[in-house]
Formats: structure tokens, sequence, C-alpha cells
């Protein structure tokens, strides 16, 4: 295995970024108009910021008035190699020409895609079922929790994100009406632990991950009819802000599950596939989950995304008509062994963790320096930076984290918005100077904003 090279991906720091008119530009202007007169539904980082992108390259994009920006958002958490990896692209095109789909029969693309899964990935994790998205993966993933257990209830956590279908939104909050009236039945929700703002401490201030236990166990024998499949949780929660658990919640969670019988389910859609440094961000807490859901990094931006079993439970993906359309089709079987090998063979789960050394650097330094900023979080490539009004109170303050945002992107750095909380998830092939770079326009936009509104 050869260490990180960062010479394919270096970029010249004359040209990158490089802004030849203020965003969105006129022919960003103009094409968006004309899109959305059909197109709607559109997310709250293009409504923000809505410019019309024509190229990708590495850890970089180009707009269509020709500027240039560092990409530091890896379009949704999906291009962790960055944009067009060459071997990806190679292998998605090879076999674009030779075959496209046959359902779910066999062939060598995936036969040795399944077989590198199960090299890579923690204890025995080794049945595997293929999707095109994270929710159908989340759905299969909860039909074989109840295959598996024989029970049908699940537990999962306040602000986790899973998904827009039905039993995948159930597992979330549901604000809007067109959700339905309700959750699914037998589908509960806790509070998870988030150190910066815990619902329960010890004496000495600091979070208890006891308590949480503590009323998970309660809860489990007062709130559910004693029939609870599966846990269902991000590692490290996306939507809501990349929050980070305490480092002994996972294993007395899992200790806790084993006692009832329960399943823990990981959805590591966003997390896996080396966007923390490892395969999974379940392996920082050397816990390995019963049933995992895997996407986004996995296919690098081609429609790719995977559930995968301990070894007890493989045979239930027989006893819930798992397969579906596009699932494991030889294009997408094709870019996901291209990602892994190319994480394995360039050292890229090391070069994440060195990322990860900068980006807590920095971001320690902002805690130190600036009002407005309450708390930073950080595993690998997977960041977090919550805005505040005022740091004993906490109280959240998105009017910066719109104006945070909105400054990067003008100076040049495409990224993700979220309220008060500034969400980052760069390419794990990003050269540090570039990370760097990204940095500091993220450090400018902080300090401007702060003089603006305080």
């Amino acid at each position: 295995m050869a260490g990180y090279d960062s010479a394919p991906y270096q970029l010249d720091p004359r040209e990158w970024p490089s802004m030849v008119c203020e965003p969105p530009g006129p022919r960003s202007r103009e094409l968006h108009g004309r899109c959305t007169t059909y197109f709607k539904g559109l997310s709250s980082q293009v409504k923000l910021f809505p410019v019309a992108f024509e190229s990708g390259r590495g850890c970089t994009l180009t707009d269509v008035d020709g500027n240039r920006y560092i990409d530091f958002s890896s379009g949704i958490y999906v291009t962790t190699l960055g944009h067009c990896h060459p071997r990806v692209t190679e292998a998605v095109q090879r076999y674009a020409a030779r075959l496209m789909n046959c359902h779910d029969f066999t062939t060598e693309i995936k036969t040795r895609l399944v077989e590198k899964l199960a090299e890579i990935l923690p204890g025995d994790l080794s049945g595997f079922q293929f999707y095109d998205c994270g929710t159908a993966a989340v759905e299969a993933g909860l039909r074989v929790c109840r295959a598996a257990t024989g029970r049908h209830e699940f537990v999962s956590c306040f602000y986790d994100f899973h998904g827009k279908t039905y039993g995948a939104v159930s597992l979330a909050q549901m604000r809007s009406p067109v959700y339905g009236p309700a959750r699914a039945p037998g589908f509960h929700m806790v509070p998870r632990p988030d150190p910066y703002r815990p619902h329960w401490t010890r004496p000495d201030g600091m979070i208890d991950t006891d308590r949480y236990i503590e009323f998970y166990e309660e809860y489990l024998d007062r709130g559910t009819a004693h029939q609870v499949s599966a846990f269902v949780l991000e590692p490290i929660q996306g939507w809501g802000g990349s929050v980070m658990p305490p480092d002994d919640f996972f294993p007395k969670l899992k200790d806790l599950c084993e006692k009832h019988g329960i399943l823990l389910m990981a959805d590591e859609v966003l997390t896996g596939m080396g966007r923390t440094g490892k395969w999974l961000a379940l392996e920082h807490w050397d816990v390995t989950p019963d049933v995992v859901t895997l996407g986004k990094g996995l296919g690098n931006g081609f429609p790719v995304t995977a559930v995968a079993v301990r070894a007890p439970y493989t045979e239930s993906f027989e006893r819930i008509s798992a397969s579906s359309s596009y699932g494991g089709n030889p294009m997408a079987c094709a870019a996901a062994l291209a990602v892994v090998e190319t994480i394995e063979e360039e050292g890229l789960l090391a070069h994440a963790l060195e990322l990860e050394s900068l980006f807590t650097r920095r971001m320690a330094a902002w805690k130190e320096r600036y009002r407005i900023v309450g708390d930073v979080r950080c595993k690998g490539c997977l960041m977090g930076v919550e805005l505040v009004r005022d740091k004993s109170t906490k109280e959240p303050f998105p009017e910066a984290g719109t104006l945070v945002y909105r400054k990067a992107f003008r100076n040049g750095l495409a990224w993700i918005p979220a309220g008060h909380i500034l969400r980052m998830s760069p390419s794990i092939v990003m050269p540090e100077e570039v990370a760097d770079r990204a940095m500091t326009l993220i450090e400018e936009a902080i300090a401007e904003t702060e003089r603006e509104l305080l």
C-alpha cells in the first residue's frame, strides 16, 4: 500500500479559488431562473446561493460564469475522493459500455465488491445487499432487523436524519403535516448525548452518559411494547450539525442492546467509507454494529448504497424481498470497488486523520478567538462549528450562520449551511495546503461576521 501523494490533487494557489464575478453570476442567474420554472423543492444551500455549476475536478468546482471554488462539502458528503476521480470514472465508463443492468444476477464485479467489503469492514459484517439511495438502504435495514428478531419496534434519536420515505422519516423528527398525522406505529424517539448541549450532567458539569443509558433502560420498560427490534442511529449526526458522541456512549449502548436482545443498527450512509478516517465511524469506539447502512462516499457520486449485516443475521435478507431494480448493477459495483481500492492503495484513511489534526488545531483557535464560536468538533473530514450569541447561554445564532456561509461562498468556498451550525465535509484526498486555505476563508468570514453583528 502506497502512502498519500498530494501531487495529483494539488492546486495552484493563484488559480483556486478565483472569482471572476460575484456569485451568482449572470449565467448562473439565467440558468437558475429557467430551471426553477419547472424544477421545485430546492435545498437551503441552493436557495442561499443559487449558482449553476459546470464542472468539478478533485476538490474543486467551477461554475458556469467561470468562478473557481474549493469544494468543502463533497456535494453533500458524497464525493469523498473528490470530483471525477479518474479511477472511478474509468470503472463506470468500462461497465457502461459492457453491461449496465442484469437485475440481481451474479456478476464478477459484484462478487469482487462483496468480497472486498467483507475484508475491510470490522467484525463479522459479511452479508450484503445493494440499493441506489440511502433511504432505500435504511428501509431495507429496518426490514432486516424485524426479520432477524421477530420484533417490530424501533428506537431512534432526536435530531438524527435517516431519509425521506415513511419508515426513514418515522425514525426522525416530523415537523411538517406532509409526512402524515403521526410517525409509523412502533417507532420511538429518545434524546442522544450531545456533549455541548447535554440533558444530564455530572456534578463536575461534564455530560453524564450513564444517565442517558438509564433513561433508555426505563423507556424500554415503560414506553415500548417490549418488541424493540433495533436501536437505530447515526454514529455522528450529519443534518443535526456534526454532533459527536462522548467516547463512552457507544460501548455502553451496545451493552444495553445486547442485554435486551436488541440489534444495533448504524446509519453510516454519511459517516462511512473513510469520511472520518475509518471505514466505519463506529470503529473509533471499537463497536461493530449488527446492521449498518453505507452510501454517499461508497460510490463517490455514483448512486450506490448498501446494507451490511453480521454473520448471524445474513439469512434475514432471504425473508424481506431484498432485491431492487438498480441495486448492485455492474456500473455501481465498479464505482464502489474503485473507491475502496483507491482508499486502500493511496493511504487515504491515514490522510483523513492527518487532515483532522489540521482542522482540529485551526478550529480550536477559533473557539478561543471569537465570541460567536461556541463549539467545534471534528472526526477525520467531518466537522461542525456551532455559532452562538453568547457563550454562557449557548443561544443559537442563525443569522451569523447565514452570514458566514454567504461570505465564505462569495470568496470561493462551496460548502453546507445548517442554521447556526457550519457543516464541513471536504474530500479525503485534499492536500493540507488546500485544506488550510479553505479554513482561512472560513475564519475570515467568521471574523467579519462577528464585527458586523456584535
